[in-house]
């Protein structure tokens, strides 16, 4: 039987535990029984058969260590699954979170940014039951604008910015699709009522519109091939395609230099806009730095 094949009979469960002694040999350069049965709750015989049948599957990618009683990565490793790389670096941010405790660790030193906005679980939970179930939600909503406020919102997705969690929602109060910060709002009441065609994510023109933008590295730099190593660039530039609704929040977290002359020069601007057109009619292109929508404007016209 072939290495396909053999993954292909493999159950859910089995899949998820081979996939963490792939994850464990490919990112740490070994595995043992230990990890299985603290990852899976796993009994010792339940582990030496999972490492048994990788060792099936998969011969060339691990060898045993018996002085140390421990299975090593094989010289001719080659990952047996897909190791999406925003999963992997949470894991080594955050380590293996089960949503059991809030005391894992990460499984290597790591240190990234820390949040200063997260979202209270009580409020979050009930907008996402609301996204699942396409319901509308009441929701008590504090603008910096407009102040306190009761609202009914349609909600249906979430939106992380890197800064502060979104939820994209139709507002039924000023019937438009628009962006609600969740640490801004302080209660929530699903209401027993379906939502309406036109408070559907089809309707938002903002949300299906896709923008396609070009980065290049910044012209004020002297050596832009370190540039397009930071960024994995092929070629001159990053091509990209965003939704419009978050276009204004990428490129604001990024960092990306969005005036027509790359005249912002300060050291965290790497990346430039070298079209701005595509901004044309993006609602929240205002938070873009140095963008300039009459620039835009005239840009599409000619």
């Amino acid at each position: 039987m072939s290495q396909p094949q053999k993954l292909a009979n493999l159950t859910p469960t089995q899949r998820e535990r081979l996939a963490h002694i792939d994850f464990r040999l490919y990112f740490f350069g070994d595995v043992g029984r230990r990890d299985l049965m603290e990852r899976f709750g796993s009994a010792p015989a339940g582990a030496t058969r999972d490492l048994a049948l990788y060792r099936e599957i998969a011969p060339k990618n691990i060898t045993f260590d018996g002085s140390n009683k421990i299975y090593r990565i094989g010289q001719a490793f080659s990952p047996l699954f897909d190791h999406p790389a925003k999963r992997v670096l949470s894991v080594l941010a955050q380590g293996f979170g089960d949503g059991q405790s809030g005391q894992t660790q990460p499984p290597l030193p790591c240190e990234s940014p820390t949040a200063l906005s997260n979202p209270r679980m009580d409020v979050l939970a009930p907008v996402c039951r609301a996204i699942h179930a396409k319901r509308p939600v009441a929701i008590r909503y504090h603008s910096l604008s407009s102040g306190e406020s009761e609202r009914v919102i349609v909600p249906f997705a979430l939106v992380d910015t890197g800064l502060r969690w979104h939820v994209r929602a139709f507002d039924r109060k000023s019937r438009e699709f628009r962006d609600f910060v969740v640490t801004r709002i302080e209660s929530t009441a699903l209401l027993d009522e379906e939502s309406l065609s036109w408070e559907l994510p089809d309707s938002d023109i903002q949300w299906t519109r896709i923008v396609e933008l070009n980065f290049v590295p910044h012209p004020r730099l002297e050596r832009p091939e370190v540039i397009k190593m930071d960024y994995g660039m092929i070629g001159d530039s990053i091509r990209m395609h965003v939704r419009a609704a978050v276009v204004g929040y990428m490129l604001l977290r990024w960092g990306v230099d969005c005036s027509p002359d790359h005249r912002l020069k300060e050291e965290h601007y790497r990346l430039w806009l070298n079209d701005p057109q595509p901004l044309y009619g993006v609602e929240n292109a205002k938070l873009a730095p140095g963008y300039e929508a009459q620039t835009a404007k005239t840009s599409r016209k000619g």
